[in-house]
């Protein structure tokens, strides 16, 4: 049976006096929601360059909320009485 959803991800930059940028990606299923976050801050000798600081953060923050989707789904797959393949074996559902 065909099956089509749409998930949304919400990316929220923020940038403080010090010159460090904070990005949370937002991912909302509908009846989960899961926030990734990231940093990313200027070295005082660098030339500041703002979009380079928002590119490094949301990229963290995009990191972190696609590990974070991930543990979710190994813990629903545990939830279900699947267990860990051993090491070289191959999982009924692939990680």
């Amino acid at each position: 049976m065909p099956h089509t959803l749409e998930w949304n991800v919400r990316l929220h930059l923020f940038e403080d006096e010090e010159g460090t940028t904070k990005a949370h990606a937002v991912l909302n299923t509908g009846t989960t929601a899961l926030t990734g976050h990231g940093t990313a801050h200027c070295h005082p000798t660098d030339t500041n360059v703002p979009e380079i600081g928002e590119e490094l953060a949301a990229g963290r923050a995009m990191r972190d909320l696609a590990q974070r989707l991930l543990d979710a789904a190994e813990h629903d797959i545990e939830g279900m009485g699947a267990t860990r393949p051993r090491s070289g074996e191959a999982a009924a559902w692939l990680l």
